[in-house]
């Protein structure tokens, strides 16, 4: 059964020109834009509010009265469902992998503010984190409360719908779009991109029209599968999980690590556009966009927008991130 979305953020988000970035990783000054899903408004923006609208408006119509998700420590996602349940007066649960004190501050310190309970499930991996979330469920249910579970990243094929639609309103924004660059980790976002511009190739040739590339940054073992799980529904049919343009080879040591080409990204749109970028997700995907300029999978001439998809609070939970930008400042003698 399909349920409306619920309205809790501010759309469209804005889509501007980056032309000194654009200079800095070897575009023509028309060629990048940015769209900023960084400013979508609840609980310090961020791209998962545009499927917490439709995951959460199916909780509602079920009769919800808490909301219970999953994630890391410093999880954007987790952020902005507390957020999405204070807007709209619900309680909110979030199942965290890890223990208490490893992880301070960033978005551990918002989802304190906004109210939500935290329950921590130890050194597990998906699986065990997924058992942690439904054992709470079954407590909460015993208590009279009715609990409804969105998703890990937010990301399902209902969640996906947002991103359909963001799909449609950069459509409308950039004229001659070619190329959508975007961060894959749950894979959500990408596959509502897909399902609304187009993936790589349609059996086996080249489209020729817009296409997304997605930059894995280690959330999941096969990201390409999950896009495209959450995609075919909203796809007539013709394009695969192997016809995805994915690159994987930005995703370093690890989900939670900070690469060397992440953190020149995070200087270079800081110090280019003012433009702050989070060291795990768009961090990343700037990294893959400027290799992918290097190697000619992005060329001059065709207009590309990189979407931003926020994750800022989770830059200042993160000491090497912290430590990078720290390293950065100038002191001047007075």
């Amino acid at each position: 059964m399909s349920h409306p979305p619920v309205q809790l953020a501010t759309f469209p988000t804005p889509a501007e020109p980056a032309p000194r970035l654009a200079a800095a990783i070897g575009l023509g000054p028309e060629d990048l834009w940015v769209k900023r899903d960084d400013l979508t408004g609840v609980g310090g923006g961020g791209n998962k509010i545009r499927k917490l609208e439709w995951t959460v408006g199916a909780a509602l119509a079920e009769g919800a009265d808490t909301l219970v998700t999953t994630g890391a420590p410093q999880s954007n996602h987790a952020r902005l469902t507390a957020a999405a349940a204070a807007r709209l007066g619900l309680a909110a649960v979030l199942v965290l992998r890890g223990s208490p004190g490893e992880s301070r501050s960033g978005n551990l310190a918002l989802d304190g503010l906004l109210g939500a309970r935290l329950v921590w499930a130890g050194d597990v991996d998906r699986a065990g984190l997924d058992a942690a979330a439904a054992e709470v469920c079954e407590r909460l249910r015993a208590s009279g409360a009715r609990p409804a579970l969105i998703p890990f990243g937010g990301s399902s094929a209902l969640g996906a719908r947002g991103y359909v639609r963001c799909g449609e309103e950069l459509r409308a924004q950039v004229p001659g779009l070619r190329t959508v660059v975007v961060a894959l980790g749950s894979g959500g976002t990408m596959a509502g991109l897909v399902a609304a511009l187009g993936a790589e190739t349609v059996l086996g040739v080249d489209v020729g029209a817009e296409t997304v590339l997605g930059v894995d940054v280690g959330a999941l073992a096969d990201p390409a599968a999950a896009v495209w799980e959450f995609a075919a529904p909203h796809v007539d049919g013709g394009v695969t999980a192997d016809g995805l343009r994915v690159r994987r080879d930005q995703v370093g040591a690890g989900y939670a690590t900070l690469t060397g080409p992440a953190a020149q990204a995070l200087r270079l749109a800081a110090r280019t556009e003012g433009i702050v970028l989070d060291p795990v997700y768009t961090g990343r995907a700037l990294a893959g966009l400027i290799a992918a300029v290097r190697d000619g999978d992005v060329r001059p001439g065709e207009r590309t927008v990189f979407v931003h998809t926020g994750g800022l609070p989770g830059l200042f939970g993160h000491p090497e991130a912290v430590a990078y930008a720290e390293a950065g400042t100038r002191t001047v003698e007075r």
